[in-house]
């Protein structure tokens, strides 16, 4: 609990109500109530914070600030009392304002609140590399400045059964949203009305969530701190694809970063695809490993990116994953990786992968979750 300096009285003067039942300021002339702030200040971690209030009768307290959690006593039939406001964290990177409310008869008046900014992370960064751009998902929700999503019919890729929605939300279910620092994609049943694009009806369909950086970046060191899904037809991945897609695909390129099918539970992959290199034609460059508690808990999956090679990570490990050199002869069909690529997230549901050896509904609804992503670039 933190105690706050008084920094101003304030005099919270009494009105009367109108006939008709109407409330009025306070006038000058009418018996005054001190409170020992006029303005409280409280840093960014979640606590309970106090003032105290001297009234001439009974006075109630509250706020209509959703971060704060609650205010005691609400009510208090006498005319002194400390009330205690309580407050969640702010996880944000810029302080926030609210106020407290007292109110006596028909007088309410305000003071003011604001909670300082959470810290900037402390990121732990490759050598030689600097930070330029991060989502720690300690926000209230996905950060549309940073992110856009799929909005895709089943069906459209790999056989996926799937429909990934807009806005990671369909018809008030979400499929993307974030919760206590983390960033949850949720694939599950649809059970409603609401028609997807306003003609198709997917009532008991799965909907899910497919969402892509609007930056994007070539070359770096790419990072994300990820639990998998558990059960037979999930298909979550952590991958890549450049912003000129202009030769199609596989010519413009994919990098995977990680990948993992729930009916080959806790391998995780790595791979490449280009025109050489591709799955339809059983080339792609690929390296799968056992990435033991990977549906259980966080591991980080990492990609160096060079314009010589690229080398996959698992928990900072090289051991047993994906490295893939350039051969240097300036040819788009084996190294189209010389140009800016984006981040995808997904969680696809079915598929020619994911749904190999079927799939089975009872693990739905199942989720993603995505503890950071962040870039580093040479200095």
């Amino acid at each position: 609990m933190k105690l706050f300096k008084l920094l101003i009285p304030l005099a919270i003067l009494f009105s009367t109500a109108s006939s008709c039942g109407e409330e009025k300021p306070g006038s000058p002339e009418e018996e005054a109530v001190i409170m020992t702030v006029e303005k409280l200040e409280c840093s960014a971690e979640a606590q309970t914070i106090t003032m105290d209030v001297s009234a001439s009768d009974a006075f109630e307290a509250y706020s209509n600030t959703e971060w704060v959690t609650k205010v005691d006593p609400s009510y208090s039939p006498s005319p002194k009392g400390t009330v205690r406001i309580t407050v969640e964290e702010n996880l944000k990177r810029e302080s926030r304002t609210g106020e407290v409310v007292v109110k006596v008869g028909t007088t309410r008046r305000k003071v003011a609140l604001e909670q300082a900014a959470a810290a900037e992370p402390s990121v732990p960064t490759p050598e030689g590399y600097t930070l330029v751009w991060h989502d720690e998902f300690d926000g209230t929700g996905v950060d549309s400045k940073g992110w856009k999503f799929e909005n895709w019919d089943k069906g459209r890729v790999n056989n996926e059964l799937q429909y990934y929605v807009a806005g990671g939300e369909f018809d008030g279910v979400e499929t993307a949203f974030v919760k206590d620092g983390i960033l949850n994609i949720r694939a599950q049943k649809y059970n409603g009305s609401k028609k997807f694009n306003d003609k198709t009806d997917i009532n008991g369909q799965v909907i899910s969530a497919r969402m892509n950086t609007r930056e994007a970046w070539k070359y770096g060191y790419l990072e994300a701190r990820i639990k998998l899904p558990k059960g037979k037809g999930t298909w979550p991945a952590f991958w890549m694809m450049p912003t000129d897609q202009s030769l199609g695909w596989p010519a413009c390129g994919e990098i995977d970063i990680m990948e993992e099918v729930g009916t080959h539970a806790n391998y995780t992959s790595s791979s490449i695809h280009c025109k050489a290199y591709n799955h339809p034609n059983n080339t792609q460059k690929t390296a799968e490993k056992l990435t033991k508690g990977a549906e259980d808990e966080f591991h980080v999956y990492a990609l160096e990116w060079t314009a010589d090679y690229m080398q996959f990570y698992v928990d900072g490990s090289a051991s047993g994953c994906l490295r893939f050199e350039n051969d240097k002869k300036g040819n788009n069909d084996t190294w189209p990786f010389n140009k800016a690529f984006y981040i995808t997230l997904n969680l696809a549901w079915g598929g020619s992968w994911g749904g190999m050896n079927g799939v089975d509904e009872s693990a739905l609804p199942c989720t993603m979750q995505v503890d950071y992503v962040r870039v580093f670039q040479k200095k």
